[in-house]
């Protein structure tokens, strides 16, 4: 009887330790499989628009000046003139996602569609608030033009910035911005999309990190356990190569622009008119010929550069891409609702 007993002891004991080494074998999965997944799922890509290339008055085919981007099902806005949400519509986004409004300035064909903008957010469904961005006075405007808007289901957040280079983060978009040289005070908007370095597991093991901590510290966070302390640095590779695309609009060009859109995966940028002739023009008005916009791409090395903000009187930009190509080969004449997806370059 005795030796039954200690022959089902050690079999208890036995299965005990089975079925824990078992367990945290589960444990130690449940925690791998995360990491795999937030690899998986990591943001590898941006979806940029042009949602009108017009300046100063909208045709029939040509909208008001106006740029769309989305990460991760999150929705921002460079300025929005007369129009804009009926191109933004035909475009497919949708409006209950906008998350972000960056204004450029103070001229009514780069806010003035606003009031109607606003409306359409709100009857989409959307109560989460939403957030503007612009000069020092952005929020008095808005506050004056919602006169004909004032009811909406939504808090609306500003953030008022002053004249000068600086900087601010609006979810997963880092927004750079950049003073510019127009008739008013106008700013030019740079997005950039980080990116951390890549978990690396070999690390982690060598160190003895508990995997229950790897998910925590891929996602940036510093991990106090009793005596010990494990930091992201520990298990990340270094910083890899994120995403940025430029956006200048209404302005002469300067000297600090082309540091500003610097290696740009895309640079939009204004011209105003086409021909070399009508410079003297753009001067007066403050703003750029297609050539000056090219000088510009190729000073900042972007990769590709989109041409938009064209002249009511300029029906036919096509007939001068060449005096971009010239001295830019890669421009691209922008028209309403041109899109494209920019992806990491590397995993």
């Amino acid at each position: 009887m005795k030796s039954t007993k200690n022959l089902w002891r050690r079999r208890g004991v036995y299965l005990h330790n089975l079925f824990t080494n078992i367990s945290q074998d589960y444990i130690k999965l449940y925690y791998i499989i995360n990491i795999i997944i937030k690899n998986a799922e990591e943001t590898d890509m941006i979806d940029i628009a042009l949602i009108g290339t017009g300046g100063m008055v909208p045709l029939q085919n040509r909208y008001l000046t106006s740029m769309a981007a989305r990460l991760n099902g999150s929705m921002l806005l460079i300025d929005c003139g007369e129009g804009t949400q009926v191109t933004l519509k035909q475009l497919g986004w949708g409006f209950k996602n906008l998350d972000y409004i960056c204004i450029t300035h103070f001229h009514a064909d780069h806010l003035a569609g606003l009031p109607g903008l606003l409306l359409t957010v709100g009857n989409s469904g959307r109560t989460e608030p939403l957030t503007i961005v612009g000069l020092t006075g952005i929020k008095n405007i808005v506050g004056h033009l919602r006169v004909i808007a004032p009811e909406l289901p939504f808090e609306i957040k500003f953030v008022e910035l002053p004249p000068v280079e600086t900087s601010c983060i609006l979810g997963e978009y880092n927004i750079s911005v950049l003073p510019l040289d127009h008739r008013i005070y106008c700013f030019g908007y740079a997005l950039k999309i980080n990116r951390t370095g890549k978990f690396d597991a070999g690390r982690a093991k060598q160190q003895e990190i508990p995997v229950k901590f790897w998910s925590k510290l891929q996602n940036g966070e510093t991990i106090e356990d009793g005596d010990k302390k494990y930091a992201p640095d520990m298990v990340l590779g270094p910083a890899r190569k994120g995403i940025k695309v430029a956006y200048i609009t209404d302005t002469r060009p300067t000297d600090s622009i082309p540091q500003f859109i610097s290696g740009a995966d895309l640079f939009i940028c204004e011209g105003l008119y086409g021909d070399d002739e009508k410079k003297s023009k753009a001067e007066e008005h403050m703003h750029m010929v297609f050539s000056e916009a090219a000088d510009l791409a190729k000073k900042g090395e972007v990769k590709e550069m989109w041409l938009t903000h064209y002249s009511p009187a300029m029906t036919s930009p096509e007939e001068y891409i060449k005096t971009a190509q010239n001295i830019f080969p890669n421009t691209k004449l922008g028209y309403d609702r041109l899109n494209t997806t920019i992806v990491f370059e590397e995993k």
